[in-house]
C-alpha cells in the first residue's frame, strides 16, 4: 500500500469512526457498549495506519539520506576513509594498533576512538527522526565553553509619551535585563552487541550501534524536554517553573476536572498571540488525542482533522499535532494534558559531538561487546509566551 493510500484509507476510517458519533448525537444519546467498541477499533486501527504512515515517511527520509550519503563518499579524501576504516577495526576487533588513551586531539592520540564524521553523521540523524522536539527546536552548539548564556529582557520599556518640544522627555524606569543559562548535563547509555553479530559481514556494526544509541538517547531527551525538572537535566515543558513556563501560562477555562472540552482547547490556542500561533504545535498522548477526535466545535465541524496527503499532518483547530508517549495522560483535577507550543522558543545546548567506549572484556562471558555512548545537552523554554499548556479545572 502506498503512502497515499495509507493517508486515504486512514481518512475513510475517520470518517467511519464520525459517523457512529453523529447518529448518536442526532438521537440525543450516548453511545452504547456496541457502538463504543466499535468507535474504539476504528481508532485502534486509525493509529495503527498513523504510525505505519510515520514510519513510511521516515524511512523515505533515510533512503534520501542514505543517497546523499553515497554522493558525499565519492568525495571522501584519503584521510577521512582511514579513520572510517581504523573505527570499523576497533568496533569490530577492538584492534589494540588503534587503542589509546582517550582523547580528542590527534587520532594517534586517541582520535580513532571518536567516531568518524560519517558515524556522527548518522546518529545526530537519528535523534532527529526520532525526537520530534528536536526537530523544532533551536539547536545551539557549545564549542568554546562548557556553558550557554543569553540575555533576557525581563521588563520591557514603557510607551513613550507625547510631549511638546521644549518639555522635558521622561526617563524609562521599567526596563530590566536578565541572563538565561543552559549548562549541558551528561547523557550516557550502554548498548549490549553479541561478538557474532559484530563479526557477521552483511551488517554493519556501525549501523547496529548507532541505531541502539539513537533510539535510547532519543527517549531519554524526548522525556527531558517535556517533563525535566531542570535538576542536572533539561528543564520540561510540562514543569511549571518561573526559569522556564510559569503556572500564569496555565490555560483550564472550559475544560472539566476529568475532560478535556473543545471550548478549552480554543481557549488554550488563543492564549498564544497571533506571531506565535504561526508556528505552534500541539502535544499530547495519545489518550488525549482519542478523546480529543470526538470534539467539535460551535458550529458542529469536528476540531480534530487527519492529513490527507503525504506533507499534510493531523490538524487541531487547524494546527499541527504530535503525538508523544511522554505527555501526561492522568486525567483527574488539576492535572497537565497537553501543550500548545511555539518550539523556536525552545533551546537545545549541545557540547561536542556523540563519543563511543568499547568494553572488549566485562562482558565476554556472555559473548557480547559493549558500547559506552556519552553526550552532552541541556534545554529549556525561554519565552513563556510561546507556550500554553492544557489543564483540567
Amino acid at each position: 500500500m502506498s503512502l497515499n493510500e495509507m493517508k486515504r484509507k486512514r481518512a475513510a476510517l475517520v470518517a467511519e469512526a464520525r459517523k457512529i458519533l453523529d447518529r448518536a448525537e442526532e438521537e440525543k444519546r450516548d453511545l452504547s457498549a456496541e457502538e463504543k467498541d466499535s468507535y474504539d477499533k476504528f481508532f485502534a486501527d486509525i493509529r495503527s495506519l498513523g504510525e505505519a504512515i510515520k514510519r513510511e515517511e521516515e524511512l523515505r527520509e533515510a533512503e534520501r539520506a542514505m543517497a546523499e550519503e553515497e554522493r558525499n563518499k565519492e568525495g571522501e579524501t584519503q584521510k577521512e576513509t582511514r579513520k572510517a576504516v581504523a573505527f570499523r577495526n576497533f568496533i569490530i576487533n577492538g584492534d589494540s594498533g588503534e587503542y589509546r588513551a582517550l582523547a580528542n586531539d590527534t587520532g594517534t592520540a586517541g582520535g580513532y576512538l571518536h567516531a568518524p564524521e560519517e558515524f556522527i553523521a548518522k546518529l545526530l540523524k537519528g535523534l532527529d527522526n526520532r525526537v520530534f522536539v528536536r526537530n523544532n527546536a533551536t539547536i545551539l552548539p557549545v564549542q568554546t565553553s562548557d556553558s550557554l548564556g543569553a540575555p533576557t529582557l525581563d521588563a520591557d520599556m514603557s510607551d513613550p509619551t507625547w510631549t511638546t518640544e521644549i518639555a522635558n522627555v521622561d526617563e524609562d524606569l521599567s526596563m530590566d535585563f536578565g541572563k538565561r543559562n543552559l549548562t549541558p548535563q551528561q547523557l550516557s547509555k550502554l548498548v549490549k552487541v553479541s561478538m557474532k553479530l559484530l563479526r557477521t559481514a552483511a551488517i554493519s556494526p556501525e549501523t547496529i550501534v548507532a541505531d541502539r544509541l539513537a533510539y535510547r538517547f532519543a527517549i531519554t531527551q524526548e522525556n527531558a524536554y517535556l517533563n525535566g525538572d531542570g535538576a542536572g537535566k533539561p528543564l520540561g515543558i510540562f514543569s511549571a517553573s518561573a526559569n522556564g513556563i510559569p503556572v500564569s501560562r496555565d490555560v483550564s477555562e472550559g475544560n472539566t476536572a476529568t475532560e478535556i472540552t473543545a471550548d478549552g482547547l480554543i481557549s488554550v490556542k488563543f492564549a498564544l498571540k497571533a506571531q506565535y500561533r504561526g508556528k505552534a504545535r500541539w502535544i499530547f498522548h495519545r489518550d488525549a488525542l482519542k478523546s480529543i477526535s470526538k470534539l467539535k466545535d460551535n458550529d458542529g465541524q469536528y476540531i480534530w482533522r487527519p492529513g490527507l496527503i503525504t506533507t499534510e499532518p493531523d490538524t487541531l483547530l487547524g494546527l499541527p499535532i504530535d503525538e508523544s508517549e511522554y505527555a501526561p495522560n492522568t486525567f483527574t483535577t488539576g492535572k497537565y494534558v497537553g501543550a500548545l507550543c511555539n518550539w523556536e522558543y525552545y533551546w537545545i545546548a549541545e557540547l561536542m559531538g556523540m563519543e563511543i567506549q568499547r568494553l572488549n572484556e566485562l562482558y565476554a562471558a556472555t559473548s557480547q561487546i559493549g558500547f559506552i555512548g556519552r553526550g552532552y545537552w541541556d534545554g529549556a523554554p525561554v519565552l513563556a509566551e510561546a507556550f500554553a499548556r492544557v489543564k483540567l479545572a
